[in-house]
């Protein structure tokens, strides 16, 4: 280096000493990269060579991982898809349903949505002049009736498992629905995680995640995914995602990367533990009914069984008494977690109805099986009978 001042020693960079590479994959935190001159900067910009420019646009850490999770959602498949991490869920579903849908157009969905996608739906993407659809998505017969209701409808948008409901719907019938009509299709795959269900292998056109959930598993950062095949969808995705600029950062990409690691354990314990929780909440007086997709008396136990490998980790149950009796089990409980987000290591649980979907309308929300007294539980991977006990004990109290 040329001799320069104390102070300017401090302020530069030096070279990179790496020597060997990194068993881990490292947290790039950088906001922007150096060009080696004048004529790397222009290729890189005009699309002639490949390489990070802003961590807007791109970051080795951030690539990195959105490369993992399309190859997880892949894994099997033929062809290559493409993945971008987003800051959040919501900002992932916001840039996807924002980069394919115009003023104007309809979207077909599912009434028991996450609330907070409905409500995105209902006040943001309403006065876009993009009507959403609801119905139900379950019955083929309704979903044929919607679109010849309502010709202007170009995209679908559905959850399955749903929040908080558990229900399933029939993935490759409505794929095919949505190639006959040539629609887009988009699916929220966060309560399956690709490890049990891959949208992809069903025509499915757009994969939503929130990482923060499943993927993490470990509720230390916060991120959403975008998973995609077409390559013109890829484009225009990438594009509304670089202008709006709700792109992830290395630090919460990198915690997600740890994350995965150990996804296939942590999955198979969530799920084998709900399965345990619901049978045994099943029978119990005081419970009205189980939303669990691995029990056979679920309405999706058929669809879930075609589509899934497993059933996953979330579940709901609906308490006799209503609110009250729902508040009342919620203020009772000691082990499991009273948290607004699921797909932790340990069980979380929360009461959609003053919670979650407290502002989704309420005739809406009772019309989809999401009651007053329904408490929806992210089964953990602690022992099952301590998650069970801690229920079963607040139970008592109604």
């Amino acid at each position: 280096m040329t001799k320069i001042s104390f102070s300017s020693l401090c302020t530069h960079e030096l070279d990179d000493n790496r020597t060997t590479k990194p068993h881990v994959l490292p947290i790039y935190a950088t906001s922007s990269f150096d060009f080696q001159n004048l004529q790397e900067g222009i290729d890189i910009f005009t699309g002639e060579k490949k390489g990070h420019v802003y961590s807007r646009y791109g970051n080795p850490t951030i690539d990195t991982v959105a490369k993992k999770i399309a190859a997880l959602e892949n894994y099997g498949l033929s062809g290559e898809a493409q993945a971008f991490l987003c800051s959040t869920g919501m900002a992932a579903i916001h840039t996807a349903l924002l980069a394919v849908a115009k003023s104007g157009d309809k979207i077909l969905t599912q009434g028991n949505l996450y609330g907070g996608t409905t409500e995105l739906f209902n006040k943001v993407f309403s006065q876009l002049g993009i009507e959403p659809i609801f119905t139900n998505l379950q019955s083929i017969a309704s979903v044929k009736e919607a679109l010849t209701q309502h010709p202007d409808i170009r995209l679908m948008y559905c959850e399955t498992p749903a929040n908080p409901t558990l229900a399933c719907i029939d993935l490759q019938a409505l794929g095919n629905i949505c190639k006959e009509n040539n629609l887009i299709s988009i699916i929220d795959n966060t309560f399956a995680t690709p490890y049990l269900q891959q949208p992809l292998s069903h025509g499915i056109d757009i994969i939503i995640h929130s990482t923060t959930k499943y993927l993490n598993g470990h509720g230390n950062s916060i991120s959403g995914a975008i998973v995609c095949k077409n390559e013109e969808l890829s484009k225009t995705i990438w594009n509304t995602l670089k202008l709006t600029g709700g792109t992830c950062n290395a630090f919460d990409a990198w915690l997600l990367n740890n994350g995965m690691k150990t996804l296939t354990l942590r999955m198979d314990k969530h799920c084998s533990n709900a399965l345990t929780v619901a049978k045994r909440l099943e029978s119990h007086t005081k419970v009205i009914k189980v939303n669990y997709p691995g029990l056979e008396s679920h309405n999706s136990y058929e669809i879930a069984s075609k589509q899934m490998r497993l059933y996953g980790g979330m579940m709901s149950f609906e308490v006799n008494g209503g609110m009250e009796a729902g508040k009342t089990v919620m203020n009772n409980l000691k082990f499991c977690t009273l948290a607004p987000t699921l797909g932790d290591v340990d069980s979380l649980i929360l009461h959609p109805a003053s919670m979650s979907h407290l502002k989704v309308p309420k005739e809406l929300r009772l019309r989809n099986g999401i009651t007053d007294g329904l408490i929806r539980l992210s089964v953990g991977i602690e022992d099952p009978e301590d998650i069970y006990s801690d229920i079963e004990a607040a139970l008592e109290n109604v």
